[in-house]
C-alpha cells in the first residue's frame, strides 16, 4: 500500500479533511483493471459512430433553436412591439441569439449508448418560457419531420419539453434571462446570470451550474467519472435509480460519489466503489452530504437550511447541490425508499468486502434485483389510454404521482405499511391497446408488535391518490388508472422474461435460478381492478376487491393478503 507520505493531496476537496490519502496497492489496480473490463464488456461506453452522431445532432439542435428564437421574434408581434417601445432598432431583430448548454450525464462526461441528452436553451429576456417556448417552439417543432414523441411539461418542477430528434431522446429546458442580446460565450457558472429571473429559470440553469461544480471539487475527474459510471449501472441493477419514484436520479449518484472522491482523494476506482458503500452504509441520515459550505448569496433565494425552513428539517436523504443556490437535490426521498436503498448498500458493502478478499467478482455486485421475489404482496398500477401519444402523457403523470401513494400509504399507516415502489414499467406483449403497469412491493414494518386479526386498511388511501392523478388537467378520454392487489404468486407472467420465477436465497432476499425440473410457470390470473369507470356512482368509495381466482383469504402458511373489505392483515405480513 502506498502511504499518504508519498502522494499528499494537493489542496482540501470538500468541506472536512480526508479519510484517507492512501492511494492504491498493486490488487487495487487488478480490481480497477478488471472493473473497467467489466464495464466495457456491459456496453456502458458509446462507439466512436455513436458519439460522432449525438454531437451532430446537438449542433443541429443549436442551430434549429437559434433560427426558431430569431423567429419568435418577427412572428409574436408583442415582442416587437415591445421591442421598439424601448428605442430598439429593427437590427435587434438580426441580433437575436440563443446558447445550447448540455448537461446531466453528457455535461459530466459519463454518457452511454443510447442515454438522453439533457439540453438547455438560454435565450433573451424577451423570450418567455411559457408562451414562446411551450406553445410557438413547440408548434414548429411539431412540423418538424425530424421530431417525434414530442411531450411538453411545463408544470414540471423544472419544465422541460420531451422529445426525440432523429431517434435520439432530447430534454430541453428553457431559460430566459435578463439580457436583451445572448453572447455566444456566456458564462452560466457566473452567478449573474441569476439576476432578476424566478425560480423556475434559476433551476433550469442549475443544472449546468451544478454539473459544473461537481466536476470542480473533485480531486480526478476520470476516477470520478469510472465510479460514477458503475454506481449508476449498479443502481438501475439494483432498481433504485429513479427520482421520480423517490429514489436517486443521476445528479443524487453524481454528488454522492463525488463526496466519496473527497474522502479519499488518492483512490482508484475499484477502491471508491468499496469506500462508497463503506461510507453510505455508516452515514447518519439526515445528515447533509456536502460538497462544499453553503453560500447565502445576494440576490435572496433560499438556500437549503434546516435551521431556518421547518420543511428542510422533514427532508430524509438531504443530497445539496453544490451551485448557489444550494437546494436538496433528493427531496423525493421517502421513508420507505431510503430504507430500500439502506439495504442496498449494505448487501453491496457485503460483497465489495468479498471482492477484496477475492472471494467474489465484480459481477457479483451487479446482480440484477429480483424485485418480484422479494415480497408476498405488491400494487399493481395499470395505465391505460387510446393511443400511443395519450399514454405517453398520462404514463408520465400517473408515475410522477406514485411517490405520493408511497407517501400516503406510509402516512396513514403510521409506517407499519412499508412500500417498495420500483422504478420499470412492464407492458403485456399479448395486450395491443397503448398500456403499462408499474408495481410497489407491501410488508408489515420488521419487529412491530400487532394483535391479532390487525389490519391495514388503505381503501381510503387508494381513493386519495385515485383522485389526485384523476386531476390531471390534460385528462382525454380513454386514460384510465387500474389499481389491484396481487400476491406473489399471482404476478402476470409477462414480468418475468424467461417466463418462471426463481427460487429465493438466502442473501437479502435475493434469488437464484432454479433448476429446469424445478422450474415453476407463472399462472396468468384475472384481478378485479379499480378505475373512474368502474366506480359505482355514490359509493362514496370502493374497495380493493378480491376475485376468486386470486384467493385472498389468509392461507395456511401465514401468508397475509387483503381481504374482502380490501384491508391488508398486519399480523401475517
Amino acid at each position: 500500500m502506498v502511504g499518504a507520505d508519498a502522494l499528499p493531496s494537493p489542496r482540501q476537496h470538500g468541506v472536512t479533511k480526508p479519510l484517507s490519502l492512501a492511494g492504491p496497492s498493486e490488487a487495487d489496480l487488478l480490481r480497477t483493471k478488471k472493473l473497467n473490463e467489466f464495464l466495457v464488456d456491459a456496453g456502458l461506453y458509446e462507439s466512436q459512430d455513436e458519439t460522432a452522431k449525438r454531437e451532430e445532432v446537438l449542433g443541429r439542435i443549436k442551430q434549429v433553436l437559434a433560427i426558431t428564437l430569431a423567429q419568435l421574434i418577427i412572428v409574436i408581434d408583442w415582442v416587437k412591439q415591445l421591442t421598439r417601445l424601448r428605442g430598439y432598432t429593427e437590427q435587434m431583430v438580426e441580433d437575436a441569439n440563443a446558447v445550447i448548454f448540455t448537461f446531466g450525464s453528457y455535461r459530466l462526461g459519463v454518457h452511454g449508448p443510447g442515454a438522453d441528452i439533457d439540453t438547455l436553451c438560454v435565450g433573451p429576456s424577451y423570450v418567455n418560457r411559457n408562451e414562446d417556448f411551450f406553445f410557438v417552439l413547440h408548434d414548429i417543432l411539431t412540423n418538424m419531420e425530424e421530431v417525434t414523441e414530442l411531450q411538453p411539461v411545463p408544470d414540471a418542477h423544472v419544465p422541460v419539453m420531451k422529445f426525440k430528434f432523429e431517434g435520439i431522446s432530447i430534454d430541453l429546458l428553457y431559460a430566459s434571462i435578463s439580457r436583451l442580446v445572448v453572447p455566444d460565450d456566456l458564462d452560466i457558472s457566473d452567478v449573474s446570470v441569476l439576476h432578476n429571473v424566478d425560480e423556475p429559470t434559476v433551476r433550469s440553469l442549475n443544472g449546468c451550474r451544478v454539473a459544473d461544480q461537481i466536476l470542480k471539487h473533485v480531486p480526478n475527474i476520470e476516477h470520478f467519472r469510472t465510479t460514477l459510471r458503475c454506481l449508476k449501472f449498479w443502481a438501475k441493477r439494483r432498481g433504485v435509480y429513479s427520482n421520480v419514484t423517490g429514489f436517486l436520479g443521476g445528479v443524487n449518484w453524481a454528488l454522492l460519489v463525488a463526496r466519496v472522491c473527497q474522502f479519499y482523494p488518492n483512490a482508484v476506482p475499484s477502491m471508491l466503489v468499496s469506500r462508497f458503500f463503506r461510507v453510505y452504509t455508516q452515514w447518519r441520515w439526515p445528515n447533509p452530504v456536502m460538497l462544499c459550505t453553503i453560500q447565502q448569496g445576494e440576490l435572496g433565494f433560499t438556500v437549503w437550511d434546516p435551521r431556518k425552513y421547518p420543511k428542510d428539517k422533514t427532508h430524509h436523504m438531504p443530497i445539496i447541490t453544490p451551485a448557489y443556490p444550494s437546494m436538496n437535490s433528493s427531496y423525493n426521498v421517502s421513508i420507505s425508499t431510503l430504507r430500500v436503498m439502506t439495504e442496498q448498500f449494505q448487501l453491496a458493502n457485503q460483497i465489495c468486502e468479498e471482492i477484496e478478499v477475492n472471494k467474489a467478482q465484480w459481477p457479483a455486485l451487479f446482480e440484477p434485483y429480483m424485485f418480484f421475489e422479494s415480497y408476498k404482496n405488491y400494487l399493481q398500477v395499470d395505465i391505460l389510454a387510446s393511443n400511443s401519444d395519450d399514454l405517453r402523457a398520462w404514463k408520465g403523470w400517473v408515475e410522477s404521482r406514485l411517490r405520493q401513494l408511497t407517501l400516503m400509504i406510509e402516512r396513514d399507516t403510521h409506517g407499519k405499511l412499508q412500500c417498495h415502489p420500483y422504478p420499470h414499467e412492464y407492458i403485456d406483449p399479448s395486450n395491443q391497446l397503448p398500456h403499462g403497469a408499474f408495481f410497489m412491493g407491501l410488508q408489515r414494518k420488521q419487529g412491530e408488535v400487532v394483535k391479532e386479526g390487525q389490519q391495514f386498511d388503505i381503501r381510503g388511501t387508494v381513493e386519495e391518490f385515485r383522485h389526485s392523478v384523476n386531476m390531471y388537467m390534460f385528462w382525454r378520454h380513454g386514460m384510465e388508472i387500474h389499481v389491484s392487489h396481487v400476491r406473489r404468486k399471482q404476478i402476470p407472467l409477462y414480468v418475468f422474461p424467461e417466463g418462471y420465477k426463481r427460487a429465493r436465497s438466502s442473501r437479502g432476499g435475493e434469488v437464484g435460478r432454479k433448476r429446469k425440473d424445478e422450474i415453476a410457470p407463472v399462472k396468468q390470473v384475472k384481478r378485479q381492478s379499480m378505475s373512474p369507470q368502474s366506480m359505482s356512482q355514490g359509493s362514496g368509495g370502493y374497495k380493493i376487491q378480491a376475485s376468486e381466482e386470486v384467493g385472498m383469504e389468509l392461507d395456511s402458511r401465514g401468508s397475509a393478503d387483503m381481504d374482502q373489505n380490501g384491508m391488508m392483515r398486519q399480523g401475517t405480513m
